[in-house]
């Protein structure tokens, strides 16, 4: 059966699809130009038709992968209620015991950003977006009256290190910190950092 053709914009969405599955998969220094192509049932050149070289590729899959999360991110900040349910579900949702998928590929992402500038530009990019979209739904709630943070972006940079910190333990080192622990941990430092109770 013949391949439907796409557009320009379809195949580079199926392209970068493919390539964000081959990295999960089989980790960005393993994952080769062929192994995307070959997910597709498409030649290798079209791939570099499209992304020149494997770095442009996987810098551009990443792109995509900090598109989704951020619009997912903005969808839960945007819901109709109190700044402390919306911060209160980004946080679980983000957190590596929640429902956030893509661990394994933002550390392989942030090890990866450490030799190649363009992936560290998307991962510093995603990093930025998200902590001050954290620190924005904090000043709702301080303006509400709902928290007590005097600093909103700082309390967003040491959630944000916590949550990162402990995808590292339990993705890398799996059983080295109970997930219902790291949750704990979680919550408390969410607590503490707004000046709430632990359960609201």
């Amino acid at each position: 059966m013949a391949r439907v053709r796409l557009s320009v914009a379809e195949r580079r969405e199926e392209l970068l699809r493919a390539a964000i599955e081959q990295i999960e998969t089989r980790g960005v220094a393993a994952v080769r130009i062929a192994d995307v192509a070959s997910a597709l049932g498409v030649s290798n050149a079209l791939v570099l038709y499209h992304f020149s070289t494997k770095e442009k590729l996987v810098a551009a899959a990443f792109a995509r992968a900090a598109e989704d999360d951020l619009t997912h991110l903005r969808k839960l900040l945007g819901r109709r209620t109190s700044a402390s349910r919306r911060l209160r579900a980004a946080v679980r949702w983000y957190a590596p015991t929640g429902q956030a998928k893509g661990w394994r590929l933002w550390i392989e992402g942030w090890a990866v950003a450490l030799r190649e500038p363009a992936l560290r530009d998307v991962t510093k990019d995603l990093d930025q977006q998200w902590k001050a979209a954290i620190a924005e739904v904090i000043a709702e709630g301080v303006a509400a009256g709902e928290f007590r943070c005097p600093d909103p972006a700082a309390a967003a940079l040491r959630l944000t290190a916590l949550l990162d910190g402990l995808a590292v333990q339990l993705t890398s080192y799996p059983g080295s910190v109970p997930r219902s622990r790291a949750q704990e941990w979680v919550d408390e430092a969410l607590a503490r950092e707004l000046g709430l109770p632990e359960e609201q």
